[in-house]
């Protein structure tokens, strides 16, 4: 099915029907909701502040709907699929109960490039059946493959050493871990969250 099939089905609404996490069409463009706030003004008709990020450049925006405006609310879906290999055309996520293929370009795993390992399973957001960006958890597993021995006699407790991990991310981590370990990353800020 190509696009304009599709947008037969997003829904006009008004505004105030807007949640966190809602897609809308906004300049052309899908845009995520990250927050909103009801404002209203004396006799005036209300308005929405809305802060969305654009799902095909990464940017964000803030922006004041008028309640008296109509937004399109446009369909999603998450789907678990694995992320498979990456080659010229992009990055290979395969559904393992069907083998489709759902290919992502950069832009749209830029946020999450230092996080992906091969053969583990991510969430991709859907927008009208199309794949518009990846969703990581809060930590991901990943293998150490190159770490240097902690210095013997060192026993303070917080002391960390530099560690190279399988997707190219660095981070620290304790004196304790060895290559070939498999570690918990966090997600949000890149730091190690203890053994897997």
């Amino acid at each position: 099915m190509t696009k304009d099939i599709f947008y037969c089905f997003k829904i006009m609404a008004s505004p105030t029907e807007l949640r966190k996490g809602k897609v809308i069409k906004y300049q052309g463009n899908p845009h995520l909701v990250l927050d909103l706030q009801h404002r209203t003004q004396g006799r005036q008709a209300g308005f929405i502040q809305v802060t969305m990020r654009n799902l095909n450049t990464g940017s964000s925006t803030n922006t004041k709907i008028r309640t008296t405006d109509s937004v399109q609310i446009l369909h999603t879906d998450n789907r678990k699929l694995e992320f498979s290999y990456k080659d010229t055309e992009g990055y290979h996520f395969i559904d393992t109960e069907t083998f489709d293929d759902t290919l992502l370009n950069s832009n749209m795993v830029s946020n999450a490039i230092d996080f992906m390992v091969e053969n583990s399973s991510y969430s991709i957001l859907f927008v009208d059946n199309t794949p518009l960006s990846i969703d990581l958890p809060a930590y991901v597993e990943i293998k150490v493959i190159e770490s240097p021995e902690g210095i013997k006699g060192d026993t303070a407790s917080n002391v960390q050493k530099p560690a190279l991990l399988e997707t190219g991310l660095k981070i620290q981590v304790p004196l304790f871990i060895k290559e070939g370990e498999i570690i918990k990353v966090s997600t949000s800020d890149s730091s190690y969250m203890g053994r897997a």
